[in-house]
Formats: C-alpha cells, structure tokens, sequence
C-alpha cells in the first residue's frame, strides 16, 4: 500500500495573502453518512448491503452511503438520503451506531462518517444512482466489506442485540 501524503503539508497549508483569506491552517476533513439496514424474513436476519459502481474498491460490497451536502442537510438526513439514492428505499427509525474516523480509513481523504442502523420489512433493494446492485445477505454470511464496514457491521450487530 503506497504511503498516504500529509493533507497539511500538501495542499491545505495556510496561504497568507492569496485569494482565501480564510483558509484554514487545518486540514477540513470531508464529513458522510452510512445506514446499516437489517430485515428478518423466513431465514433469519439479514443486512442491505451495496455493490460499489465506483472508485474507491469499485466492485466491492458496502452500506448505502455518500457525502453530505453541506449546508443544506444533517447526517441523519443525508443517511436517509444515500440509502434511497442507492437502494430505492426508505428507513424507518433510524440509531446512530458510531462516529468513524480513522485517519486511513478512505484512500480518498480524511472522511468522518456517522454511522447508522435500522430495521425495515423485508422489500426488494434495487442497485441505483452510483450503487452497481443491492442485495440483502445473511448477517451471518457477509461478504468482505470495503473501508471499516466490518467494523460498522460488528458494532451495528452488538446495538441491536
């Protein structure tokens, strides 16, 4: 794995004089939101989970999720945003499970995340927007995930009991 560059150091030192003026000396990390849906149907429990159409780990599974547009939404709202861009659906009652931010924890850039789960009816998922497919799986039989998502899912399992 190649070396991660110093965001500071790169391209977020403090420029006094030039066009912006209130630039900050610290790097501003970007800011998105996850949901963990689960549904039971005849064989058990089981978690939504998407397949990335895009770089970083194009191919790979994950949750629903993306950015938040800033100044217009919070997390939660931005969570329930990504998974109906992503899935076609719609969660219900939403908990937070963490706040993620390991330095490494994307490839792209610093990104803290906020991460959600739920219980919804069981109903069909259908890959959209930058999601290549959707499917639910058995929390029990999971495929790898990509970022922390592991993580997101052991932690969402221990909330729910």
């Amino acid at each position: 794995m190649a070396e991660r560059p110093n965001y500071t150091d790169i391209y977020l030192q403090f420029r006094e004089g030039e066009e912006f003026p209130f630039a900050y000396r610290y790097a501003r990390p970007s800011v998105t939101a996850d949901c963990v849906l689960f549904a039971r149907d005849a064989d058990g429990l089981k978690v939504l989970l998407i397949r990335r159409g895009n770089a970083p780990f194009k191919g790979d599974w994950a949750f629903p999720g993306g950015f938040l547009e800033a100044g217009q939404e919070d997390v939660k709202q931005c969570a329930r945003r990504e998974l109906l861009e992503e899935t076609g659906l719609k969660a219900g009652e939403l908990h937070l499970i963490d706040v993620f931010s390991r330095p490494d924890r994307d490839p792209r850039c610093p990104i803290v995340t906020a991460s959600f789960w739920g219980i919804v009816p069981m109903q069909e998922a259908r890959g959209c927007d930058d999601a290549a497919e959707a499917r639910w799986f058995p929390v029990d039989a999971v495929p790898p995930l990509a970022f922390d998502h592991e993580e997101m899912l052991a932690k969402a399992l221990a909330a729910l009991g």
